[in-house]
């Protein structure tokens, strides 16, 4: 494991055990303590406007390699990565193209704004929610959990899902209710989904992105930055 840290006396709660075979994922996890929850700056809102602004004017600043080779590495498992299906990065620039991008707070307004700048899908958990035991693995046949607070679910078979101690909570379409950022949220894991097939250095500018921006809106005395596999 690639591991960069902002502080050497400190390591993450959660390192992610890659227990699926898979041609070509590739995770790019950026750790976070001591963040603040909190209403978006006015920075990071013109950030925001800023982004959807570029995409109403020019939809290809979305690249197409990205987001076909996304929906590819969705594919592998069986999963099909279409209509309701399709990865959370373009549900974002639907959003983007017509009303805007929700405003939520901080730590999730940033988590989108990466997503749709880059068009890599990304979950944000909130760490103490999440534990330590943390693997990906492909979702089980008919496996499904709850992504909404209306109750609605997702069948998440042959999809690469995030677990906590083997209970699937996220994945690059939709997150589970259970380890959501919170109000009180102080430490975070954000997982950024990307492929070996995209261009070199990509998946690592957009986890470097993801900390900047966290350091600059969100304040964490520490961070860092994991790839895996390696």
């Amino acid at each position: 494991m690639t591991l960069l840290t902002s502080d050497r006396g400190w390591h993450a709660r959660a390192s992610m055990q890659f227990l699926l075979e898979h041609p070509t994922l590739r995770l790019s996890i950026v750790s976070a303590h001591g963040v603040k929850c909190a209403e978006s700056a006015d920075e990071l809102l013109d950030l925001m406007r800023a982004a959807e602004a570029a995409v109403r004017a020019d939809a290809s600043v979305f690249p197409e390699l990205v987001r076909t080779e996304m929906r590819n590495v969705l594919r592998t498992g069986g999963y099909k990565p279409t209509g309701r299906g399709k990865p959370a990065s373009e549900f974002l620039l639907g959003q983007a193209l017509g009303h805007g991008l929700p405003r939520v707070n901080n730590l999730v307004d940033i988590n989108n704004f990466v997503s749709l700048k880059t068009a890599l899908p990304i979950s944000i958990f909130d760490t103490e929610r999440l534990g330590g035991d943390v693997s990906i693995r492909y979702g089980r046949a008919g496996e499904k959990y709850v992504f909404n607070s209306s109750g609605q679910e997702m069948d998440i078979s042959g999809l690469p899902v995030v677990c906590r101690a083997d209970e699937p909570v996220g994945n690059a379409v939709k997150d589970s209710m259970h380890t959501k950022v919170q109000a009180e949220t102080h430490e975070v894991l954000a997982v950024i989904y990307g492929s070996r097939k995209l261009p070199s250095g990509y998946l690592e500018r957009a986890a470097a992105q993801l900390q900047g921006l966290l350091t600059d809106f969100a304040g964490p005395t520490t961070s860092a930055i994991e790839l895996v596999p390696d």
